[in-house]
């Protein structure tokens, strides 16, 4: 289904509609070459986007780490504090209890 010459001759010029169906077949594969590209630049900005908000994440994790042992240190000290201050209390109601008996004894 060729507009050449049935002659067969190799030389025969390209006839006005084997050019102009070339040139669309050109235009569409330049089409189809710049959508690729474009979604070619979607993904790499998709992937740098995602790649920005992992190292985000990883900077979360590291300060809400360093945040949790700075908490568990300051919950450790409140408990010392919280026995010592128990021991000292029940020491103080120990003593009361004694000078209150040794009041009640005379």
């Amino acid at each position: 289904m060729s507009d050449r010459p049935a002659n067969g001759s190799a030389n025969a010029e390209p006839t006005f509609a084997e050019i102009e169906a070339a040139t669309r077949r050109l235009m569409a594969a330049l089409d189809a070459l710049e959508s690729a590209a474009e979604r070619r630049r979607e993904a790499d900005r998709d992937e740098n986007e995602l790649a920005s908000r992992i190292q985000a994440l990883g900077a979360d994790r590291s300060r809400l780490a360093d945040e949790l042992d700075g908490s568990l240190v300051k919950s450790r000290r409140l408990e010392r504090t919280n026995r010592e201050i128990a021991e000292k209390l029940d020491a103080a109601i120990g003593t009361i209890r004694t000078v209150l008996d040794a009041g009640e004894g005379s």
